[in-house]
């Protein structure tokens, strides 16, 4: 299923499903189908994985016409993020690709040895923003704004001590993050600054459940500027995969429903390129995750 936080001209940010190309509230299909359901993301993530195939069995099990009074068409609504206030910050992982450690080491302050524990760092729920957005680049704080294309996860239920042979089951479904940075603003080997700025997790389009994306650890993602591909590789080449990660995280603290992960990001950012390559006023950004979409940000100079 691919959910999503929209609103339309008369509504306030409602939960959504797409069917047939064509956006359902979430909570009328509830009503015309006497199941009641709810209006916020992560009211349903609290619900547990296991509300998805209840609902998907009901959509298949309704008429059409049932959707005709509760569907929008995608050009009369505006998608938002799919969780648009997080409860907690966005778990980031550095340096989880080969290729992306290499090119780090050559251009910032780390050393091009592989990690040998994920590297874990957080970004404020006010980076959150949707597709078709400004991403906001303060030019009193950097001059070296990058982008980093990645396959977020989304957690469906607390777990704390997690066996990796278990962790998928406590994957909800996934979005796609561009982790925005500002290279220039990395504070002795810190993180957050050049990571936690307002706007710098565009987020979305859409959650997909975990049922519709087969194997996780085999999915493309490519990056574009201004309509040239800057990152292009597979999440088959993470460092620590999914499964790894949430047995790592869940040791060091709890995850609870509605935590989001981002899982780090291929080779080809600005900073590793030769020159190095950074994003300005007006420049349009792409990224995409398959089977899930793509998010579209334009960068504001303030």
């Amino acid at each position: 299923m691919k959910l999503l936080t929209y609103k339309t001209q008369d509504t306030e940010p409602r939960l959504g499903f797409i069917h047939n190309n064509q956006v359902i509230d979430m909570q009328d299909f509830g009503d015309v189908s006497n199941f009641p359901l709810p209006n916020d993301m992560l009211e349903l993530i609290d619900m547990g994985f296991e509300i998805i195939p209840e609902i998907t069995e009901m959509i298949a099990e309704t008429p059409e016409n049932f959707f005709e009074e509760i569907a929008y068409e995608m050009n009369e609504v505006t998608i938002l993020a799919p969780i648009e206030k997080p409860r907690k910050n966005i778990i980031g992982i550095g340096l989880n690709y080969t290729e992306h450690v290499a090119e780090s080491a050559r251009t910032l302050d780390t050393t091009g040895k592989l990690p040998t524990k994920p590297i874990i760092f957080s970004k404020p729920p006010t980076t959150v923003t949707a597709t078709n957005t400004e991403i906001i680049k303060n030019t009193k704080l950097t001059s070296q704004l990058d982008w980093e294309c990645e396959l977020a996860v989304i957690i469906s239920k607390k777990g704390k001590y997690v066996p990796k042979s278990e962790a998928l089951d406590y994957v909800f479904g996934y979005t796609v993050i561009n982790d925005i940075s500002a290279r220039d603003c990395r504070r002795e080997g810190q993180w957050i600054v050049s990571k936690g700025q307002d706007t710098f997790a565009p987020m979305g389009p859409v959650i997909v459940t975990k049922d519709e994306i087969e194997n996780p650890h085999n999915l493309n993602l490519s990056l574009k500027v201004n309509g040239v591909e800057k990152q292009n590789s597979n999440t088959k080449f993470m460092l620590f995969n999914i499964n790894d990660l949430i047995e790592d995280l869940s040791t060091v603290f709890t995850l609870e429903p509605g935590d989001i992960i981002a899982t780090g990001t291929p080779a080809g950012v600005g900073a590793g390129r030769d020159p190095q390559e950074w994003m300005y006023d007006g420049d349009v950004v792409e990224a995409t995750v398959e089977g899930i979409g793509t998010i579209v940000n334009t960068i504001k100079e303030i």
